[in-house]
């Protein structure tokens, strides 16, 4: 397990200035986002030059694109917005072989039409579920094509709320192209009866095998709940990396959620707790 860091935590001119912000800090794995060469995040079309110079930056300063964000909504009540993120899904596909990457991370999405990270009413609903499962089985098609691996991460506000319904999709799609972004913030609910710890525990007995990334923030309530700087909030991260260990992960252990004036004191958090 070795640490990296979302690449747009550092708000840079190019490519080349993002990872070198990122090398400067001792890390050598990363989870791009296209905004960080200028472009949506999910662009239609991702010129081949400049797929080829993002890839030829990253080998030069020896970091590894861990993945890359493709995060679009796939529950979207609008089969055209479906269709369209999709096609944008293939883009970034077609490009990942010149990044260097292999993984594509992805959301399920939600109902609301405007923000696929706000909860809606209908999202466990069958309809929602069969519209996500049908976008979701069009991106397995890519991934199989591209030979690259879609990492999908539960969101107590989208489609795919908990490590259970994640199981499900699992289950359901069976394909060794998709596996699971695992992030012990996004997993905390309030409706929970037991201890995050334990739930924690659950949701790790349901997918660890299958986890292909690890993401590093944390969870507080104030009120409302909010995502914060691992450290920062009420994960347990001594529990979290120990789950990891057991889980026998071996992949990168991401950071985000977090300003670039916090990464110095985040990362030093994170690796006092961490395993020998």
């Amino acid at each position: 397990m070795e640490l990296g860091i979302f690449a747009k935590t550092f708000r840079r001119n190019s490519v080349e200035d993002v990872l070198a912000a990122i090398h400067d800090h001792g890390l050598l794995k990363t989870q791009f986002n296209m905004s960080c060469a200028g472009l949506p995040s999910m662009p239609d079309y991702i010129d081949p030059n400049l797929a080829n110079s993002i890839g030829i930056a990253c080998r030069r300063l020896h970091i590894e694109m861990s993945a890359v964000s493709g995060t679009f909504n796939m529950a979207h009540p609008d089969e055209n917005k479906r269709r369209q993120g999709i096609e944008r899904l293939r883009a970034l596909a077609h490009a990942s072989g010149a990044f260097g990457t292999s993984v594509i991370t992805l959301c399920t999405g939600s109902r609301d039409r405007d923000n696929m990270w706000r909860l809606h009413p209908d999202n466990r609903s069958a309809e929602a579920w069969a519209d996500m499962m049908h976008t979701m089985a069009a991106a397995v098609e890519i991934a199989e094509e591209y030979n690259i691996v879609l990492g999908i991460e539960p969101e107590l506000a989208n489609i795919v709320f908990d490590a259970r319904r994640a199981r499900d999709l699992l289950d359901e799609l069976r394909s060794p192209s998709v596996k699971i972004v695992m992030d012990a913030a996004n997993l905390y609910n309030p409706a929970y009866a037991g201890s995050m710890n334990d739930l924690l525990s659950e949701s790790f007995d349901l997918l660890g095998e299958h986890i292909v990334i690890a993401h590093a923030k944390d969870m507080k309530m104030d009120g409302q709940s909010e995502f914060v700087a691992a450290g920062q909030g009420m994960v347990d991260y001594e529990h979290y990396l120990k789950l990891l260990t057991e889980a026998q992960f071996t992949g990168p252990l991401i950071l985000h959620g977090l300003h670039e004036d916090q990464v110095k004191e985040s990362l030093s958090y994170i690796r006092a707790r961490m395993p020998n």
